[in-house]
């Protein structure tokens, strides 16, 4: 196709014009039928939104993806662009992308007329048929239909009554193509009111100039619930000519969102290779996230955004690496206690109501830390109970034991890993226990699951943890309280 230069040549070949939202849906057919995955790298919609989605393009109708932020609408609305054909026709040096067989601009009319099949076209990809637009308070009609251009009228000579003195906004440059409205609520209600005649009749009102244009348009529209209550809303006839609102949703098992994080951390191949990251650490850094949707603390009407686990993740690896590289080791593995190292890649992502404000953002994170250490504990050891009646019965009595009798045990910050491990050697009943009940414990796991033992007994209120400025100290519960008096 891309050999066709010209009007006629492109009626010889038989092409067939189709509108974009009948182009969608015949390709979107096609992979259906072909049993290809629609929307690849797009995880835990497949029995929810994506159904929604495919019916809502095999219906041909405008779509709004209603959700919190961080849940892919945006990554949804993008992904349409690969049911779209890889090329497509236009009028050479149309601002509107006319279709040659079917133009709908003055300019493309008037080249048609004068040059008949000698018509000049060109070819654009599909990648190039996307526009998104944030809305913001000062978008304007102009910016998005169009406005009268005194330059333009000054250097044709035309009149202002001229319709060749009009400047398209965003929306007609994107005929046949997708258009995305990003945030809709954000648009102020007068802005909202001149989309209703493109989306429903097709023509277009510019500065006292009514334009029968029936742009041919994929619309999608994103929203979040929170702004309807603080910042605006869809008003109602707008909302009543968008065909489909489809809800999203955040990720529904840690499986689903450790898959999502994984995808979309940005690690380059060194960082890869020079910290392991064990599967544990890999599961509370999602647990965090789903913590913090329950929280108290935590304005769960905002939600918690993906991004946050993605970018404690980057944190993650990064404290890991840097201890490494302090340490001057090529390889290490990430440990419990660098999860302090991702605080502030959670403190900015959440929006906390009161009693979260009382406490400290950095409080908060550190709560979150401790709610996932707790909730996942009983998966890999025995449930510790409050009230134990036969204490020396326990799994955890002989460790209990060891931390009455032991004083000072301190994990370092930026202690090697030769170090680290043989700290972590040194308190003997955690390998009786690894041994007992998580016999087939991956070697390079081993470290991370004994501090982790630690942690949970803290969690448990049967160990005492105090931070201190170059690492943790851990106590035996009642040592710790004495000591205090």
């Amino acid at each position: 196709m891309n050999n066709i230069n010209t009007l006629g040549e492109l009626k010889a070949s038989g092409y067939v014009s189709r509108s974009i939202k009948d182009e969608l849906r015949d390709n979107l057919r096609e992979k259906i039928k072909s049993g290809k995955p629609v929307f690849e790298g797009i995880h835990g919609f497949e029995n929810t939104v994506v159904p929604e989605l495919e019916r809502a393009i095999l219906s041909r109708h405008n779509i709004n993806l209603l959700g919190l932020r961080g849940q892919a609408k945006t990554r949804l609305a993008r992904k349409m662009i690969e049911l779209l054909d890889e090329y497509m026709p236009i009028v050479s040096g149309s601002e509107i992308n006319d279709d040659p067989l079917n133009p709908i601009s003055r300019f493309a009319k008037d080249l048609i007329a004068e040059k008949g099949n000698d018509t000049p076209i060109s070819w654009i990809h599909r990648s190039d048929r996307f526009s998104e637009k944030l809305a913001t308070p000062d978008v304007t009609v102009a910016d998005l239909i169009g406005d009268i251009d005194p330059i333009k009228a000054a250097n044709l000579k035309l009149s202002y009554a001229d319709d060749r003195v009009i400047h398209f906004g965003m929306i007609p440059r994107a005929n046949r193509c997708i258009f995305v409205i990003n945030e809709l609520p954000d648009l102020q209600a007068r802005i909202q009111v001149a989309l209703f005649n493109i989306l429903q009749e097709g023509d277009i009102q510019i500065r006292g100039f009514k334009l029968r244009m029936p742009l041919d348009m994929q619309f999608v529209f994103t929203a979040n619930p929170e702004d309807y209550t603080n910042r605006g809303s869809i008003v109602t006839p707008l909302k009543d000519r968008i065909g489909s609102q489809i809800l999203t949703h955040y990720p529904e098992t840690v499986a689903i969102a450790r898959t999502i994080t994984e995808q979309e951390a940005k690690l380059n191949k060194q960082q890869s290779e020079s910290v392991y990251v064990p599967s544990l650490a890999k599961d509370l850094l999602e647990q965090i996230a789903f913590e913090a949707r329950e929280s108290e603390y935590i304005d769960n009407k905002s939600g918690v955004s993906a991004r946050m686990t993605i970018t404690a993740y980057e944190n993650l690896i990064s404290t890991a690496e840097r201890r490494a590289l302090k340490s001057g080791i090529e390889k290490t593995t990430v440990r419990l206690s660098d999860f302090m190292g991702i605080i502030p890649a959670l403190t900015g992502k959440v929006e906390l109501v009161y009693e979260g404000e009382q406490e400290g953002a950095a409080v908060v994170a550190q709560h979150l830390i401790s709610d996932a250490i707790h909730t996942y504990f009983p998966a890999y050891f025995p449930k510790i109970e409050k009230l134990e009646k036969d204490l020396d019965s326990s799994p955890y009595a002989k460790i209990l034991e060891w931390f009455f009798t032991e004083t000072g045990f301190e994990l370092l910050d930026d202690a090697t890993d030769a170090e680290y491990k043989k700290q972590l050697d040194a308190v003997m009943p955690l390998e009786d226990l690894l041994q007992k009940y998580q016999p087939t414990i991956a070697h390079e796991d081993k470290y991370f699951l004994k501090e982790f033992v630690l942690w949970g007994l803290v969690e448990y209120d049967k160990l005492s943890k105090d931070r201190v400025d170059t690492g943790h100290q851990f106590k035996d519960l009642y040592g710790s309280y004495i000591s205090k008096l």
